[in-house]
């Protein structure tokens, strides 16, 4: 069996070596030779595990996971390059990725996962805490946090899809075609924002879905009729048995991602009456730079751009 020197290795991925060491997971690695260099291009866990271990078969698939995680936490990957999800329900493997990939995650998000790691695991704890500690965790950490630098962005690909998603339009097209080449030019979103105006059924929510697209980023539909509470979106305290997070904050669990296209159906059927307060206002914190609070997770999330 080859021992390599890893210091010149990816300090992204030093925590995962030693990861692979403390767990004493044999991998293969393949890749080239450059003289003292190896050019690694996959890892693979393989039999046999050392001390007489046996390789367990969720294993290679959580290195795999891990790797692309690591691998895109600064290099955006396309939509194409994004790896399937993998639910993260064990505390084991909340805790393995913790140690492999927190430095992955925001500051404030990596401290609250240490303390919710503590409040899941202890013992003689409170039942409905440890369960809801380790629902939150492992609902947070299947998103990707993303920064806000957008690579560019071919305009003649965009206006492509803008006319395979609508018909007519013209004007509305050009003035997105024109908000990606100022994206292109500063690879941010642009500080101000694009209202779409018209009765119903005239395109409005489609421009959005091109709009992802083009960004090539998620998209989460709202349907603001059904929703009768700010709750529903807010989340609700943990101190409540059937307690559960807001449908936000399920939005980015279930794509995974922290850049996300909202298309808000129905604003004006919100109940506006109810006595928690109108659900519309709080959709007025994701506009904000300054980050959306969810009740349940208890935690700060991002929302910077």
């Amino acid at each position: 069996m080859s021992r390599l020197d890893m210091s010149g290795a990816d300090i992204r991925f030093r925590k995962l070596f030693s990861w692979l060491g403390t767990h004493h997971i044999s991998v293969r690695l393949s890749g080239t030779r450059d003289g003292n260099s190896f050019y690694v291009y996959r890892i693979k866990a393989v039999e046999p595990v050392l001390d007489g271990g046996s390789l367990q078969p969720f294993e290679d698939q959580f290195l795999q996971y891990m790797i692309e995680r690591i691998r895109t936490s600064i290099l955006q990957a396309s939509e194409e390059e994004v790896p399937e999800q993998m639910s993260m329900s064990t505390l084991p493997e909340i805790i393995n990725f913790m140690d492999c990939c927190g430095d992955t995650l925001p500051a404030n998000i990596r401290q609250w996962a240490r303390k919710n790691i503590v409040t899941a695991g202890q013992e003689g704890g409170n039942a409905d805490e440890k369960r809801h500690a380790q629902r939150a965790l492992s609902m947070m950490l299947q998103v990707r946090w993303r920064s806000s630098y957008f690579d560019p962005i071919d305009p003649v690909e965009a206006r492509k899809i803008l006319d395979e998603e609508l018909y007519g339009l013209e004007k509305v097209k050009q003035r997105v075609i024109e908000t990606i080449i100022q994206i292109n030019r500063t690879h941010t979103l642009p500080s101000y924002g694009l209202l779409l105006a018209g009765p119903a059924g005239t395109g409005k929510s489609q421009i959005a879905y091109a709009v992802a697209r083009i960004l090539k980023i998620p998209s989460a539909i709202f349907d603001m009729s059904t929703v009768r509470d700010p709750e529903a979106l807010t989340g609700t305290p943990r101190i409540y048995t059937n307690a559960r997070p807001g449908r936000i904050m399920e939005a980015f669990s279930m794509t995974g991602s922290s850049n996300i296209v909202f298309v808000i159906n129905e604003l004006d059927k919100a109940d506006h009456e109810g006595q928690n307060g109108n659900p519309a206002d709080t959709l007025l914190t994701l506009l904000d730079n300054l980050g959306f609070t969810d009740n349940y997770m208890e935690c700060q999330i991002p929302t910077q751009g």
